[in-house]
């Protein structure tokens, strides 16, 4: 059984968690065994492959899709998406693209019930495929690393591309009048929301820091060393960076109610039930910080234990699995 990995042609120009979900799965893949490649456009020689593994239903996929199919290729999609509002995606090209699949891989059972009752697909298509994050390198972070190169003592720490549906602008404004600097650190996608984020300041203490390698040290200290996480995207599935504060040992988890972020976090995380509100942004963020009781000690276990890229590569060669007569 052979595989071959693909996703639409610019996602790693700004990379972000869905871009990592496929590096990681297909390395992760390949530790267990899996005859697994990434897709060259300029040597794509599908008629070697059994599996095509696509990643994403960003417009334009389509296409490629098509090709696998009439290729006489089995097709296996990772949608990574939530359909909050049907009227802000290409429904009919997302519906073709999953209709041509032959396995739909989606990051929770929550996504999963979501796309075959929006979309009109049936339940048995579907094998939930969790997002994860790699155990090992969450061991021994040095939480002084990153405060001491930034100069910070306390800070609320959110870890994302700087875009719309990652909802900065609002939390700026969420965060005026709290004390406690904010540090944001991610990809710039859209720079004309960039420049409203800066408009937005005001007087809160807001950094914004490039993005560090991922898992680097840099990074993971960021994570370990936070006051609090706060991801008020408009929509998470269920959020890979809130996933990584939480394994390196950041207790402090607030988070967008909407997507699948409740099956991967339960009753550890504070949700925000209205991201498109300040005042509900800041009630939570203050709540968090000011939080006596939080129970997340052990959150950093469950989710090493529970969210590993090894088990994702397990229940992705099961579905492989489903596809495959030899």
């Amino acid at each position: 059984m052979k595989i071959l990995i693909n996703t639409y042609q610019a996602a790693f120009i700004t990379p972000g968690g869905g871009e990592v979900q496929l590096m990681k799965t297909y390395q992760a893949l390949q530790k267990i065994g899996v005859d697994v490649s990434l897709f060259d456009q300029w040597n794509p020689r599908l008629s070697e492959y059994d599996i095509i593994h696509y990643f994403s239903v960003f417009g334009g996929s389509l296409y490629f899709c098509q090709l696998v199919k009439n290729a006489g290729k089995k097709l296996a999609v990772s949608p990574v998406i939530w359909l909050d509002d049907m009227s802000k995606y290409p429904i009919d090209e997302i519906r073709a693209i999953l209709e041509l699949a032959d396995i739909i891989l989606p990051n929770s059972q929550m996504e999963a019930d979501m796309l075959a009752n929006k979309l009109e697909l049936p339940e048995d298509k579907f094998m939930p495929v969790y997002n994860a994050v790699q155990p090992e390198v969450f061991k021994n972070i040095d939480k002084t690393l990153f405060k001491e190169k930034y100069g910070f003592d306390k800070y609320i720490l959110n870890v994302a591309n700087i875009e719309q549906r990652k909802n900065q602008v609002t939390l700026i404004d969420a965060v005026q009048g709290i004390d406690i600097p904010l540090v944001i650190i991610g990809y710039v996608r859209d720079e004309k929301y960039f420049e409203e984020c800066k408009k937005h300041i005001g007087t809160a203490k807001v950094h914004f820091i490039s993005p560090f390698v991922h898992n680097s040290p840099e990074l993971l200290s960021a994570y370990a060393g936070a006051e609090l996480f706060v991801l008020p995207s408009i929509l998470e599935t269920p959020g890979l960076a809130a996933l990584e504060a939480a394994a390196a040992g950041c207790e402090k988890i607030v988070i967008t109610e909407t997507g699948s972020t409740r099956e991967y976090f339960g009753d550890f995380a504070v949700y925000i039930n209205d991201v498109t509100n300040p005042d509900c942004i800041k009630k939570c963020v203050s709540y968090g910080i000011d939080k006596v009781e939080w129970k997340n000690k052990i959150l950093s276990r469950v989710i090493k234990e529970k969210f590993s890229w090894k088990n994702t590569a397990k229940k992705t060669e099961d579905a492989y699995n489903r596809l495959w007569i030899p």
